[in-house]
């Protein structure tokens, strides 16, 4: 072996081993960058943790409010139990969402289907007013005791989707069941 055959293999060696260190540091590289989808996944997390604490807020707020209200004088206590509820439009509903819908059904909530509302049914949760009251704990309990296929839902947003429904936002519902198609962010 002369001089200038190793001399060629020095360099060849050299030149593997570049390449191979540059590879092997792209993939390092590559694998501590988030991708878009874990990105995406986790922004959906924390907008599902969001309706979540959004309907316990309210459920908080409408329990402090009812024992405000037993503070309140007589007066001003009939004007709060008497104060209208908000009246259902079906024609409203109808263009919003596209397709009829009956006052109270349970299934124009995004996730809910014949099954689940029958459920709620069976803990006297029968209107919209009703679910939207109902904490997304209680809503994973009336699953639970559906059994096993049932436990896959996510009923986090449920309440506000009902209370949304009970108020007549309809186009805020569309909006918001369009942006969260079959339940998923």
């Amino acid at each position: 072996m002369d001089f200038q055959d190793s001399n060629t293999w020095y360099w060849i060696i050299l030149a593997l081993t570049g390449i191979v260190a540059g590879v092997l540091g792209y993939l390092f590289g590559k694998s501590d960058v988030p991708s878009a989808p874990d990105n995406f996944s986790e922004l959906s997390k924390l907008d599902i943790e969001n309706a979540k604490l959004r309907a316990d807020l309210e459920i908080c707020k409408k329990r402090l409010s009812a024992t405000n209200t037993s503070k309140v004088s007589p007066k001003v206590s009939n004007k709060i139990a008497h104060s209208p509820t908000p009246q259902f439009n079906a024609d409203a509903a109808r263009t919003a969402l596209g397709k009829k819908v009956k006052l109270d059904d349970l299934k124009i909530v995004e996730g809910i289907g014949p099954k689940i509302e029958t459920l709620f049914h069976n803990f006297d949760i029968k209107t919209w007013k009703a679910l939207s009251e109902t904490s997304a704990d209680t809503c994973q309990e009336v699953l639970d005791s559906g059994g096993k296929r049932f436990r896959i839902h996510d009923p986090a947003s449920w309440p506000m989707q009902a209370k949304m429904a009970y108020e007549g936002h309809w186009e805020q519902l569309s909006e918001w069941q369009e942006k969260h198609r079959a339940g998923k962010f």
